[in-house]
């Protein structure tokens, strides 16, 4: 029973990070097709940043979604695996955050 509750929990974290960065991705193209298209003011700094919060924010719940999959099956292969994925999701995720606040919006 427990275990059917992480494996349903880590699917729905695992949709809704696809839904954040998807969400960022096309966010990100609108804003570039107004101001490419339509001449808004926009800058691409601007863009760019709310597009990599988003993917950072969507890699979080990836990130609880795959810690609760090794719940569901704690092999040694299975946790070696998450610890591999866990280090690159946030390593990226550092980058991205660091691009983020450092990015300059002229």
């Amino acid at each position: 029973m427990l275990l059917e509750v992480y494996a349903a929990a880590a699917a729905v974290f695992s949709l809704i990070g696809a839904v954040i960065i998807i969400y960022g991705g096309v966010g990100a193209a609108v804003g570039t097709l107004r101001k490419e298209v339509l001449g808004r003011p926009l800058r691409y700094g601007e863009i760019r940043r709310e597009f990599t919060i988003r993917i950072v924010f969507g890699l979080d719940f990836l990130i609880a979604a795959d810690i609760l999959l090794t719940l569901v099956t704690p092999s040694q292969e299975e946790i070696l695996f998450l610890g591999s994925i866990v280090i690159i999701r946030t390593i990226l995720g550092y980058f991205l955050t660091k691009e983020a606040t450092e990015f300059n919006l002229d």
